[in-house]
């Protein structure tokens, strides 16, 4: 799941498959590194369960089999755990984004100007043992500039970064096209990776593949695709914020019910779980669990094949939208854990309003848009990525649907089946799916780049990009990027908004909450994210 923050070229859609654990689910890659595979697979390890040896075992509802490499990955699994192994100059916390120093000794304080500069905290090392350095620093940020080189960190970096330069061993220097103060929290986007070991031919496969050594609390010590990855402190780590179990074992568990059994009961094989299904919460809550939801940008979105009729026309789309029960989704499939979408952003985002088109439940003007359009007898195959409470919203899109005189079939299918049919540019309609932009931060003009742009792999699946209105919308959200007054900037954030939304190409019907689970007994420090997967560099033993 996708990129860009000012068009730069877009990912292959190779890589692109290897860091979609945004829409729910990685794509799998054959197999691991050796060198990733070392040890004993263990799912059960659990260790003493607590004290300073003990180990932390995590369920992550998402699958490990994404890409690992930070300047690719949107996978759940990899990213949450990146978190934990890499280091940016700056970090930000899990919850506000507010940036912090993390390989950097500080935030800087001017940011009117055009030149960031950051000195490296002494004694950073990485996992085998070698300083960290400005080349470092470096070495990731040019590749993530390179002009040659896709990846999805280009998109959040590329509008805005000039280059970084060496200043010496342990100073660097951040210069920016124009100010730009909503790039320190993107930050954390560019985690540092030692050039002595990815700069050889064939490391990024290789970091694609699993291989991860950075300079963060924990580093990896076995990675086992579709099964489980763990960790174990880092001995010489001396940033902010250390390491609290002396080992981790995440395990994957995609399907609900092992994952929710896998945390229950006396003899649990595991402290915390990501992913909660919301029927699954008062049962885990009368088992002694601590059970809390974050509430953010995870929604599901529809996306429309605009080059196949009827779906070019924008009544049409708008028809669908107004046609769905988002009140009864809620009720039913999301337990009243949800909203229907009234713009883009959640309610909750710091640049929401209501945008001008708000999809109420009006199955009345949904006929009568359809019948404008003139369009009758319409059949739809929705193809559906099946992460399961995006399956459990599917029945209420088809009998919307079926109720406006639109037969409607549901498809779901893995989510890397999903998109390798579009890369192929085989023909659909509709697509559902699940996405969560604050995976990467809450500033607005990132998660609209990040849906929105004309070589965004988003804006190539809907085949939209060369339409007269998406180059209009494209040109709006470049000036909103440079914008300097932040007032300004919010209000034409909002106002492209309003036509994102009255075009409905691809856009959320509802934004829903996400579960997290532990034992409190056990776990102390953890708060639920609004996005998938962990962050434990808080948490510690009880």
């Amino acid at each position: 799941m996708r990129d860009v923050i000012r068009d730069a070229p877009a990912p292959t859609r190779r890589s692109l498959l290897k860091y979609s654990g945004a829409l729910g689910a990685a794509a799998a890659v054959s197999s691991s590194l050796a060198a990733c595979s070392a040890g004993p697979e263990s799912t059960n390890d659990t260790g003493s369960g607590g004290g300073k040896n003990g180990t932390l075992t995590a369920v992550i509802g998402y699958g490990n089999d994404g890409s690992w490499d930070p300047t690719q990955t949107a996978s759940a699994f990899c990213m949450a755990a990146n978190n934990h192994v890499y280091e940016g100059l700056l970090d930000t916390d899990p919850l506000s984004r507010e940036p912090y120093a993390a390989l950097a000794t500080a935030v800087p304080s001017d940011l009117d100007g055009t030149s960031w500069t950051f000195e490296l905290r002494p004694g950073a090392t990485f996992h085998d043992g070698e300083p960290v350095t400005a080349d470092d620093v470096v070495f990731v940020y040019e590749r993530i500039l390179d002009p040659d080189t896709q990846t999805l960190a280009k998109g959040f970096f590329a509008s805005w970064l000039k280059e970084v330069r060496k200043i010496d061993a342990r100073n660097v220097e951040l210069v920016l096209k124009f100010p730009f103060p909503d790039g320190l929290s993107r930050l954390t986007l560019a985690k540092i990776m030692p050039k002595h070991v990815f700069s050889r031919p064939g490391a990024w496969e290789e970091a694609i593949k699993g291989r991860a050594i950075g300079s963060g609390p924990y580093q990896q010590t076995a990675h086992h695709p579709k099964s489980n990855t763990t960790f174990e402190a880092y001995a010489d780590y001396n940033g902010p914020r250390p390491a609290a179990f002396a080992k981790m074992n995440w395990l994957t568990i995609v399907d609900a019910a092992p994952r929710v059994a896998k945390i229950s009961g006396a003899s649990a094989g595991a402290q915390i779980a990501d992913n909660i299904p919301y029927a699954n919460i008062g049962q885990l809550e009368k088992g002694g669990m601590s059970v809390q939801g974050g509430s953010g940008m995870n929604n599901l979105f529809l996306m429309f094949n605009t080059r196949r009729t009827p779906f070019d026309d924008v009544r049409v789309r708008q028809a669908l939208h107004y046609a769905i029960d988002r009140d009864k989704m809620i009720e039913v499939a999301l337990k009243g854990h949800g909203k229907p979408a009234s713009s883009f952003l959640n309610e909750g985002n710091p640049s929401y309003r209501p945008a001008k088109n708000v999809y109420a439940y009006d199955p009345d003007k949904a006929k009568a848009l359809l019948a404008e359009a003139g369009v009758k007898d319409l059949r739809i195959e929705i193809l559906a990525v099946n992460v399961s409470w995006i399956v459990d919203c599917l029945p209420t899109v088809k009998a919307s649907w079926d109720a406006i005189g639109v037969e409607t079939t549901l498809s779901p299918q893995e989510t890397t089946a999903v998109f390798t049919k579009m890369d192929q540019k085989q023909d659909y309609q509709v697509v559902a799916a699940a996405s969560n932009p604050n995976q990467f931060g809450l500033d607005a003009d990132l998660i609209m780049h990040y849906n929105y742009g004309p070589q965004n792999l988003w804006m190539q699946y809907a085949r939209w990009a060369d339409n007269a209105v998406a180059k209009g919308l494209f040109r709006d959200m470049d000036r909103a990027t440079r914008e300097a007054d932040a007032d300004r900037k919010k209000t034409m954030v909002q106002d492209y908004i309003d036509v994102v939304a009255e075009q409905a190409v691809l856009y959320p019907v509802v934004h829903n909450e996400l579960m997290t689970a532990w034992n409190p007994k056990r776990l102390s420090g953890i708060r639920a994210q609004p996005y998938p997967g962990i962050n434990l560099l808080q948490a510690k033993w009880v």
